[in-house]
């Protein structure tokens, strides 16, 4: 997050702090590398290895993904050292601010199908689809890559800023709305169903509706902090590291929900715990 700070703000004061700051992010994308790497790798294992690949196929995806914000946090701990690495520091932000919200959103997206839209999501189930989809993710990941880094590598900060914001807020609203229509598919009951299979049914819908609505509170958790201090900034021009430092942080907690979300879903977290 440093990128964000410019010589013409510094003061003395500000850089010790700065200093202080720079040494916590390096923990923090430390203990990113040192947890979710591991995890989202035994994940990937996991899929590939097992017999599930298409029905896990966004879930691979996003794990691919997490590995390559794994990478941007590597990326960052070198380039304090070798400045050379920051405008590849500044180009895997997009798989952070992008890729990441965009196979997540999908994800939520596949469990409105399933619930309000039954007979489309048979239609859009086999694999074929789920690759085109992630592709087109990963096509739009890369330009959002290219953006950032032109951004930063400008210094467009403000545009940087409404950039992230916009896309966020689309894909935030996406998954709204995909929370409020299963959560209103939860509380209807088709005509003449059965009680057996009135249950069968709610269950799943209660199962779509909750991997929804922890994965719309982890991205809130994640994004709105940087979104209201990118704002914040544009309105007051202060760059204190220490509001970049709060969102950083709740930025690398809430990222550790799916790898534990799927790990417990598989269960292998309470397999990982007892051993």
């Amino acid at each position: 997050m440093n990128n964000f700070t410019t010589p013409e703000t510094s003061t003395n004061s500000t850089t010790q702090s700065f200093g202080l700051i720079e040494s916590l992010e390096i923990c923090v994308y430390s203990i990113n590398l040192f947890f979710s790497l591991p995890a989202n790798s035994y994940i990937i294992w996991l899929i590939i290895t097992g017999s599930g690949v298409a029905s896990e196929f966004f879930i691979l995806n996003l794990s691919v993904c997490e590995l390559g914000i794994c990478l941007n946090g590597l990326i960052f701990i070198l380039s304090r050292w070798i400045s050379s690495l920051e405008i590849i520091d500044a180009f895997l932000m997009g798989l952070t601010f992008t890729g990441r919200p965009l196979n997540q959103c999908l994800m939520c997206v596949e469990r409105y199908l399933a619930v309000v839209h039954p007979v489309t999501f048979l239609k859009f189930k086999p694999l074929r689809y789920r690759v085109i989809c992630c592709t087109a993710i990963w096509f739009i990941s890369l330009g959002s890559c290219l953006v950032c880094m032109h951004h930063l590598a400008s210094n467009k900060f403000r545009a940087h800023t409404w950039f992230l914001t916009m896309q966020l807020t689309l894909v935030i609203s996406i998954q709204l709305f995909c929370l409020v229509a299963v959560l209103r598919a939860l509380k209807q009951s088709g005509p003449g169903e059965r009680r057996r299979e009135r249950e069968e049914e709610n269950h799943m819908k209660r199962r779509a509706f909750h991997l929804i609505l922890i994965t719309t509170v982890t991205m809130i958790i994640l994004y709105f902090p940087f979104t209201v201090t990118g704002i914040s900034i544009i309105l007051t021009a202060d760059n204190s590291p220490t509001v970049w430092f709060t969102s950083l942080t709740c930025f690398i907690l809430a990222g550790f929900v799916q790898p534990a979300l799927y790990l417990h879903r598989t269960g292998k977290l309470s397999c990982l715990c007892s051993s």
